[in-house]
């Protein structure tokens, strides 16, 4: 008999049990021995002189051990809004000036009230739009190299980088086909619009936290919530300039990361550890973490699309400007394939811009840059389409891209479920359904690439018959249970005789980052490999034992057997107890893995929602909604629907009223959850979640990502399903009710 299946069979999640009783271990619940806390003084300008700064009564404060500013850091070869603490200038408002360390929390607080600082506030570029004309106040005192991550995004390069830009226009990057101007020129309908998507922040529930030690030898230990331990060690070690062997990290549970999580103060925890000579730990506070946390970015979309009167799409022109902050940014590179590479267009033209403002650098979040591009593409392909009096599923399916189409980076599309999905929301319910009075049904079409990163795993049997699975990455969305799912599978054992380990920087084999939908795709191939080692040292050893060959060998009930051979078998553990003993004469069965994925597996999803709309007050409710994904294979059904769920709620969130906005002096206006609007579950319906199976020919049993395709098409789709309800085409989100009005007129 063989085992039972592992793989597309429900299972929990391995670290459930400790999230639902309290048990799990956050940075908050570490407690070491001569443990100091540190308060941040934060910068009130958006850019500024720092002329002086008095810590001479901090300094006397009861309890303190250090109050520093920039100035009395060892000085560090980074960029000023890089600076662990603001150095003559500071280029946001939120850059953090000053750092208290005392023996309690509550007395550094204390101490950080008694710091002095003089400014002299200078010009600021605070609109994107207007920081990148030439004339506009300077906002970097140098370039950068655009995010640590983006690679880790699925940035794949392509286009043509502009030789000459203005000086806050950090990166230029064209893609171009054909004749974009004169495809328009000749097309018989064209729309043409301006698409404005506000920045966002994360909204996860734990704040930045972090925990430094400095240790005898002079290497630092950092315990952070971070998504990647490899590029947190990365970053610290290049913003300190110390050997990544000198700095070890330790992955914590983390409560909420979304992209925002990587590194952000571990540089500086890290630095005032040092200073001190004690374990420091520091925690911001919710409106530090909206002052000085890295969100996602804003953008402004300048989009023409048309087509012919059969609805064949003859020409696609954008320019889209990322608002990064006090920032390099590093996405625009993905713009060219989101607009240009969803439908087959003969000529395009997009212009992608990365723009510093004097306002807080960017991060990433979940799917960065897609939800913008999406928003404008969908919103213009609905508006098409009512224009040319087509069906919107039917526009979209004669020119959506299929397998073999060039992408604009250069590339081809392969095995890909767009034309999948599209059909599949043509039949749902949510679309056939008659729409009631005042009420509309809209769709769109979402997309990503995935990350690709190499990866190694561990796969260790024990006396006892269990594997100990060893891995690099880190545990946000379940990923470990799935994991250990493959690792179970392929070796042929029940799940619960797996155990997973995710080790720190020390010991960890090689993974990336949790994001850019890539943990499984790119760490389960290493597991794959690590377990079927495993097993094969394993039936090596089983078949001397037995004396059998090994293809006839069955691993089952935890026993390896003779196949067709009652009673001819031995345990798991007793075989990997051979290798793990005085005068045994087996090698210890430990499998090793290493994969590196070069190509990507494209993700796309459909999602249709339906709005009710009040004419009279502009009031609009979102009354159902659906989201259709190719997923490749749900390894773990309940856990890829929860995925979904969750990215569409996060996606609909842009739509319902998410937004960081900031005045004209650069001043955060949404800094705390009262003003930051995440939506509530009476904005939210019951979101209908339909998985296709398209296997990728490169993912574990076909996997694909999961995670940033939900939180794509949302926007679009609500305002797609305003526009049929009431007429009224929204072209800025959030999609507020005063905008509804003021368009009724």
């Amino acid at each position: 008999m063989l085992p039972m299946p592992v793989i597309g069979v429900s299972q929990r999640r391995l670290e459930g049990g400790a999230k639902v009783t309290g048990t799990a271990r956050f940075t908050a619940d570490l407690k070491l021995p001569g443990l100091a806390h540190a308060r941040l003084l934060l910068s009130p300008h958006a850019a500024a002189r720092i002329e002086r700064v008095d810590l001479e009564q901090a300094r006397r404060a009861p309890g303190v051990l250090a109050a520093v500013s920039g100035a009395d850091l060892p000085e560090l070869d980074l960029a000023g809004p890089e600076q662990p603490l603001a150095r003559q200038l500071v280029f946001f408002a939120g850059q953090p000036v000053v750092a208290v360390v005392a023996e309690t929390e509550a007395a550094a607080a204390d101490a950080i009230e008694l710091v002095d600082v003089e400014y002299e506030p200078l010009p600021s570029a605070i609109d994107p739009l207007e920081a990148i004309a030439v004339s506009a106040p300077t906002v970097l005192d140098r370039g950068g190299v655009g995010l640590d991550d983006a690679g880790a995004h699925g940035v794949t390069g392509g286009g043509e980088a502009a030789a000459e830009r203005a000086p806050n226009v950090t990166a230029q990057v064209r893609f171009a086909e054909g004749d974009a101007a004169a495809a328009l020129n000749s097309s018989s309908v064209v729309v043409q619009r301006r698409y404005v998507i506000p920045a966002v922040h994360q909204g996860f529930i734990e704040t930045h936290q972090a925990i430094a030690r400095p240790e005898p030898d002079g290497s630092l230990t950092i315990w952070t919530a971070t998504q990647g331990i490899f590029l947190t060690r990365t970053t610290v070690a290049r913003q300190l300039g110390e050997p990544v062997s000198r700095i070890r990290v330790v992955p914590m549970t983390v409560g909420g990361g979304f992209g925002g999580k990587v590194c952000l103060i571990e540089p500086l925890v890290a630095l005032l550890a040092r200073l001190v000579e004690r374990p420091v730990q520091l925690a911001l506070t919710r409106s530090e973490e909206f002052a000085m946390g890295r969100g996602g970015p804003g953008a402004v979309i300048d989009l023409e699309l048309g087509a012919d009167r059969e609805g064949v799409l003859t020409g696609l022109r954008a320019r889209v400007v990322f608002d990064n902050g006090a920032g390099p940014g590093g996405i625009g590179g993905l713009a060219g394939l989101f607009l240009a590479g969803t439908y087959r267009l003969t000529a395009y033209e997009v212009t992608a811009l990365d723009a510093a403002t004097n306002k807080t650098p960017v991060a990433a979040y979940r799917a960065p840059g897609a939800p913008h591009c999406y928003f404008a593409l969908e919103s213009a392909m609905d508006e098409l389409a009512d224009r040319l009096g087509q069906d919107r599923i039917d526009l979209r399916l004669r020119n959506a891209v299929r397998e073999g189409d060039r992408r604009p980076d250069g590339q081809q599309w392969p095995r890909i479920g767009l034309v999948d999905c599209l059909e599949a929301a043509r039949r749902h319910p949510l679309y056939t359904k008659p729409a009631a009075q005042h009420e509309g049904v809209g769709l769109a079409v979402g997309g990503w690439g995935g990350g690709r990163e190499p990866a190694a795993a561990g796969c260790r049997v024990e006396p006892d018959g269990s594997l100990l699975l060893h891995v690099g990455s880190v545990d946000i969305s379940g990923t470990d249970t799935t994991l250990a799912m493959i690792a179970a599978e392929t070796f042929g054992v029940a799940l619960e005789r797996v155990r997973v380990e995710s080790g720190d920087t020390a010991t960890a084999p090689y993974a990336g980052m949790a994001g850019g939908s890539k943990i499984i795709y790119t760490v389960g191939p290493a597991v794959q490999q690590a377990a079927a080692e495993a097993r094969r040292q394993l039936l090596d050893i089983a078949a001397e034992e037995l004396e059998a060959a090994v293809e006839d060998l069955v691993i089952e009930d935890g026993q390896v057997r003779v196949a067709g051979v009652p009673g001819r078998a031995l345990g798991i553990g007793h075989l990997a107890h051979l290798g793990a003993q005085f005068g045994g004469r087996y090698a210890p069965v430990l499998g090793q893995g290493r994969h590196v994925v070069t190509k990507q597996s494209p993700m796309f999803t459909v999602h249709l929602a339906r709005v009710g709309v009040d004419r009279e007050t502009g009031e609009w409710r979102l009354t159902s909604y659906a989201a259709i994904q190719d997923v490749g294979k749900a390894l773990n059904p309940p856990e890829v629907a929860g995925q979904v769920h969750g990215g569409a709620a996060q996606g609909l969130g842009r739509a319902l009223g998410e937004e960081l906005a900031w005045d004209a002096e650069g001043q955060l206006r949404t800094a705390s959850f009262v003003d930051y609007s995440l939506p509530t579950i009476d904005q939210v319906p019951e979101i209908g979640v339909e998985l296709l199976e398209i296997p990728s020919p490169l993912g574990p049993f076909g996997a694909k990502g999961v995670g940033e395709p939900p939180a794509v098409p949302g926007p679009a789709a609500v305002a797609n399903a305003i526009q049929a309800a009431c007429g009224i085409r929204l072209t800025e989100l959030p999609a507020q009710f005063t905008q509804l009005v003021r368009s009724m007129g």
